[in-house]
């Protein structure tokens, strides 16, 4: 494929969500210079195989941003995306519809002038791993020219997933052949993020030392996640993917520093910063390079409640009090964790993808609701 890049640049690309396509273009339209790509996150696939904009991206705000966009030379790769196992199943399986399905987006990538198709198929059956690497192989042969961009789920070293616990004899039965994806991919963005337990090694150690330990994205597990896709798949070809948003948690403290936790929602820094002031608490960064805070919901707290700062150590506060109880009385008791991604939490990605020699980072997601700071830390980042 004619798709040359230099052994030593530095890629950045992001996707920019249909829900919030003004906001999103709005925000990145004068930092597209810090950008090589841009992945307008629009394409979902129907139950009949057929494609839907849900961006409608022969309208505006997508026209007059593409434009300038191409006019910087800076790629627009529209993601098609599903995570319905059973739709998958059924258009990859068949051959009928799954050489309709690489007609189709073929077509429409062409017809709309687009610099190539980010493919974004999770939730796969094992089963269909097969299936899904025929389908990418004709979809790399129609597409000629264009570009081929991968998106597959972060792969967790077993010895780490499964840490102190019995190898399940299935564990290594994955739904994606890397060294297909490796073939017909011009770009694996690996999702290395949504960690919270998975790894259960790093997990094991937080506990040890009495953390709390739900993070989106800790870099010594991304760099564990990179090391074993890296073994099957061109480093030059990854890249490594880093949220821009947080997740809200339900803490469940349990006797002897054991914490049970629950995800309520996830959310926008812009969410996080007036919460905190709201509670008197002082975000901190925590061991995984994130920010977080505890507090424990109170009605009576609102937004016009004077903010107090408890110093550098009141992230813990709740964390401390609720184990105290539960370890004392034998019982439990619950708190909240917030824990997001920040510009600083981007730039240690930034630092591991190039410590790594990977081709760089694909950020999640570009929609005004990042940390503004996250523009100064890509100025010059791309080369």
């Amino acid at each position: 494929m004619p798709h040359s890049a230099s052994a030593a640049s530095f890629e950045v690309s992001g996707w920019i969500p249909y829900w919030r396509a003004a906001t999103g273009t709005l925000d990145v339209l004068p930092h597209l210079n810090e950008l090589t790509e841009i992945n307008p996150f629009v394409y979902t696939i129907k139950s009949d195989g057929t494609l839907l904009d849900n961006g409608k991206l022969d309208q505006e705000p997508w026209v007059s941003f593409i434009a300038a966009a191409k006019a910087q030379k800076v790629r627009i790769i529209p993601t098609v995306m599903t995570s319905n196992s059973d739709l998958l199943h059924a258009l990859l399986s068949n051959q009928k519809s799954r050489i309709a399905l690489e007609d189709r987006i073929t077509k429409e990538i062409k017809s709309k002038g687009f610099d190539g198709v980010d493919i974004d198929f999770e939730g796969k059956k094992a089963a269909d791993k097969d299936y899904f690497s025929t389908f990418l192989k004709g979809l790399y042969m129609r597409m000629g020219t264009k570009w081929v961009m991968c998106d597959i789920e972060a792969r967790t070293p077993n010895d780490s997933r499964y840490y102190g616990t019995q190898i399940p004899p299935d564990a290594s039965i994955y739904a994606n052949d890397f060294v297909a994806i490796n073939k017909y991919c011009d770009r694996v963005r690996i999702m290395a993020y949504d960690q919270q337990g998975i790894d259960l090694k790093l997990a094991s150690a937080a506990a040890s030392s009495s953390q709390l330990y739900a993070p989106l994205a800790d870099p010594a597990w991304v760099e564990k996640v990179v090391n074993l896709a890296a073994k099957q798949i061109k480093k030059s070809k990854i890249m490594i993917g880093v949220p821009t948003y947080g997740y809200e948690y339900d803490v469940t403290a349990y006797a002897n520093n054991e914490y049970i936790y629950d995800i309520l929602w996830s959310f926008n820094p812009g969410y996080a910063w007036p919460l905190s002031q709201q509670y008197g608490v002082t975000p901190t960064r925590n061991a995984a390079g994130e920010m977080f805070f505890t507090y424990t919901p109170n009605p009576n707290v609102s937004s016009t409640t004077p903010a107090a700062s408890l110093g550098q150590n009141s992230a813990l506060i709740a964390a401390t009090a609720t184990n105290l109880y539960a370890t004392t009385y034998n019982s439990h008791m619950n708190f909240r964790l917030v824990e997001w991604s920040d510009a600083q939490s981007i730039q240690t990605k930034i630092d591991l993808a190039k410590r790594l020699g990977v081709r760089g980072i694909s950020i999640f997601k570009l929609d005004s609701g990042q940390d503004p700071n996250l523009w100064t830390v890509l100025q010059g980042v791309k080369k």
